[in-house]
């Protein structure tokens, strides 16, 4: 590809980040452990199984809002390790929908103990307020939750010093 054709659109839309892959134990992906798995990811997320991608103690696959964007649980006799924070990112529209999230996932929280959150925070950078939170729930990463509240005028568009 030429130099200048870089960071260019080439398509009808730009590119996007669309699954992450995550190894865990194969004893994690058996019937129980993939029926909490979607149950906290679909409780708290929205996320949902594609059932034609199952397989026992293999593979289980959470569709997160389209068919084009989803998690992969792939069993590993060597699962993937992660430090504390170490975690993937997902952007929702609004401060409620965030806030929603988090009260689900402290609910969850008093019916399993499994989950580990990382309350809230809202850092002020004037443009935007970027409110957050982490969870976790059996898998080696968190998930980082944030919503940018953009000042008047800025958005995800927005070029710096523009």
């Amino acid at each position: 590809m030429a130099a200048h054709n870089v960071g260019k659109r080439v398509g009808k839309r730009a590119p996007t980040f669309n699954h992450i892959a995550i190894s865990v134990p194969p004893e994690s992906l058996d019937a129980a452990g993939r029926d909490a798995i979607l149950r906290f990811y679909g409780d708290v997320f929205g996320w949902t199984e594609m059932p034609t991608m199952t397989e026992d103690r293999v593979r289980l696959v959470m569709r997160a809002y389209s068919n084009e964007q989803f998690v992969y649980l792939v069993a590993d006799p060597q699962p993937m390790t992660a430090a504390r924070m170490d975690h993937f990112g997902m952007s929702v529209g609004t401060p409620d929908e965030l806030y929603g999230m988090l009260d689900r996932a402290r609910k969850f929280r008093e019916r399993d103990p499994a989950v580990e959150i990382v309350e809230p925070t809202v850092e002020d950078f004037k443009v935007l307020k970027l409110h957050n939170f982490y969870v976790r729930y059996r898998l080696p990463m968190m998930v980082e939750v944030q919503c940018f509240d953009w000042a008047e005028g800025v958005g995800p568009d927005s070029l710096p010093g523009a």
